[in-house]
């Protein structure tokens, strides 16, 4: 049986012994309410079926993110920890207040509906995928929480929810003219990293970090093959070289300014803790391109307009896929844009 008294705030504790349960307590307003709530977790005990709810109920959804950016983030890649912090930051802004146990699915989708309808520093609406991002984060916390933390809760409310559609994809391509722009730019700039960067990118398809954080001893010249073992999905990757791709990191490996203590393929000055780092080309690469007249270019449509090459060269999509590291073929075929134009011949030799 509960006991319930009055508190010297004029509110009502309600307090449950039960043997084979821990102590329960919770203060409400009225007594009607603290008498409400004895029973109805009293009879929850005696079928069996009680959860502890206090703990979703006491914890934020800052505190919880807080808390998973401590525990869970750093068993991730530096740049999916810095992606995650980032997306906290939003959630934080809109749902921080609320408590795990408050979060329906109803103020998700409303969450939902207003980051989508918002717009970002740029001006720009916020993306379909951004949000999609966000509510994958939230739905990982909730999935922590449920099997790791032991607060009570019995469902991930993200999973009732429609998830943004992931949309068409960038199809940008880039015309010999602006290729031929983007060379004798990024070619004429003071560091000569900037330009093999470049030229990597286009030649073999490889993420920006994938590029700048190669060492040495992944390069291998005499058969034309990169060696990746950090990548984005974790599946590492043997990447040949074409002709141009292996002069390019020739010519990179051969640097006369590289420190003989450095290992790094392209690196940057000493940071705070003495050690160089991975080249940090971001900012120069976005003063260039507004420069030459491309503002719309990010470096990422590199390895779109590689991809879409190697299949207007011929190869098959599984050919492509292995020098990629794309998993899948829907995957591969978003990262896939050939220009009708160049199909043309194609099609003429099959008609001949």
């Amino acid at each position: 049986m509960a006991t319930i008294v009055k508190t010297p705030a004029g509110t009502w504790k309600a307090v449950i012994r039960k043997t084979g349960w821990p102590t329960n307590a919770k203060t409400f307003r009225t007594k009607r309410d603290a008498e409400d709530w004895s029973r109805r977790t009293e009879d929850e005990m005696v079928r069996g079926v009680y959860i502890q709810r206090s703990g979703s109920e006491r914890l934020t959804l800052e505190k919880a993110l807080q808390q998973y950016l401590r525990e869970v983030s750093p068993t991730k890649k530096p740049t999916t920890q810095r992606a995650e912090a980032t997306k906290a930051q939003q959630l934080i802004r809109h749902l921080g207040k609320y408590s795990l146990a408050a979060l329906s699915s109803e103020v998700i989708a409303n969450y939902r509906d207003t980051r989508l309808g918002s717009l970002t520093n740029r001006g720009n609406p916020t993306s379909n995928n951004t949000v999609r991002l966000e509510l994958a984060l939230l739905s990982h916390l909730f999935t922590v929480a449920i099997q790791e933390w032991g607060l009570g809760l019995t469902f991930n409310p993200v999973l009732n929810i429609r998830k943004p559609s992931p949309g068409e994809g960038r199809d940008r391509r880039l015309s010999r003219e602006e290729e031929r722009r983007l060379l004798a730019a990024v070619n004429n700039h003071s560091n000569p990293m900037l330009g093999w960067i470049v030229r990597i990118a286009l030649e073999t398809g490889m993420r920006s970090s994938e590029i700048t954080g190669l060492r040495r001893h992944q390069v291998d010249l005499k058969r034309r093959v990169v060696r990746l073992s950090d990548t984005k999905n974790d599946s590492a990757r043997t990447v040949p070289l074409s002709r141009l791709a292996t002069a390019t990191f020739q010519a990179a490996l051969e640097n006369p300014t590289r420190p003989q203590d450095c290992d790094l393929v392209f690196f940057g000055e000493p940071g705070k803790d003495g050690k160089r780092h991975p080249y940090a080309f971001t900012k120069i690469w976005g003063v260039l391109k507004k420069k030459f007249g491309m503002p719309d270019l990010r470096f990422h449509d590199l390895r779109h307009e590689a991809v879409s090459r190697f299949v207007e060269g011929g190869l098959s999509d599984q050919e492509v896929s292995a020098i990629s590291g794309h998993k899948s073929m829907q995957m591969l075929k978003r990262y896939t844009h050939l220009r009708a134009e160049d199909l043309v011949g194609r099609l003429d030799r099959i008609k001949n």
